[in-house]
């Protein structure tokens, strides 16, 4: 497979110069892993799950991995996610999600993605975070790491309180394409002027709206549609063979994967 566009590490992440704006995806692009497993152990920790309501999760949560991933099995494994949130106030959700990021989420952001990110930032351009992973947890990451802000998937609240429904549909896809056209259009970005990244072909609509599509820690599918088009590819991961399940589950799949490792670790407590 031709290697020309991916960019040697000796040469250190560059970014496309006079850009609008930059999007950049979060597991496996700006955070090494999945940031709703972090954000399941951040729950599982204080106590919001029953044995019983994480194990009929991960049952469910497994099936939707291993049956493949669509939108539809994806916004079942969400809905049954925020089950577990119903009923508590937002203000104790967006707490965890900073404790998380301290935690858990900080030691996984990836030094050249974020590299990527300032060097955007320090030309004048705009970067906004745009992950499936909800706005709570993806707001927290843009603000730690001084991004412009988030899109991500909006759990439903009443007097502050979260519902267990989703507004919306997942921020995955197709619909993640639309929530940047949603946005450029209201800050005046021109797209053919601004710039992704991604790790996962799932984000090719994304990708393909943009005048510069780069893949980052590229899956299969990606690095071929890469290579093909001539995009640029950045390689930030050191231990591929460690997180090669990871990118077979892709970003979205994260929520499947830690349900069941959270069911795990409960079982163990």
């Amino acid at each position: 497979m031709p290697q020309s566009n991916v960019v040697p590490r000796t040469a250190g992440p560059s970014v496309p110069s006079r850009v609008d704006a930059a999007f950049f995806d979060l597991d496996n692009t700006m955070v090494r892993g999945a940031s709703l497993f972090y954000f399941a152990r951040g729950l599982a920790a204080r106590g919001f799950f029953s044995r019983r309501e994480l194990q009929g999760f991960a049952r469910r949560a497994l099936h939707y991995t291993l049956r493949g991933e669509d939108l539809g099995r994806l916004g079942e494994v969400l809905e049954l996610g925020l089950a577990f949130v119903a009923g508590h106030s937002t203000a104790t959700i967006e707490q965890i999600g900073e404790e998380v990021y301290d935690e858990h989420v900080e030691a996984k952001v990836r030094a050249g993605t974020r590299t990527l990110a300032r060097r955007h930032l320090a030309a004048g351009a705009p970067v906004w975070l745009v992950t499936a992973a909800p706005i709570e947890l993806a707001g927290v990451v843009a603000r730690r790491l001084e991004l412009t802000g988030a899109l991500g998937t909006v759990a439903e609240s009443v007097d502050g309180v979260y519902t267990g429904r989703l507004i919306g549909q997942p921020l995955h896809g197709q619909a993640k394409a639309d929530a940047v056209r949603e946005l450029a259009a209201a800050e005046g970005f021109d797209l053919a002027r601004c710039a992704a990244y991604s790790d996962s072909a799932n984000d090719l609509p994304l990708l393909s709206l943009v005048g510069f599509p780069v893949a980052v820690n590229p899956d299969t599918k990606l690095r071929r549609h890469a290579a093909v088009h001539g995009w640029p590819v950045h390689e930030f991961r050191q231990w591929q063979h460690a997180v090669r399940w990871t990118r077979r589950i892709g970003g979205a799949g994260a929520v499947a994967a830690g349900a069941v490792v959270v069911a795990g670790l409960l079982r163990r407590r």
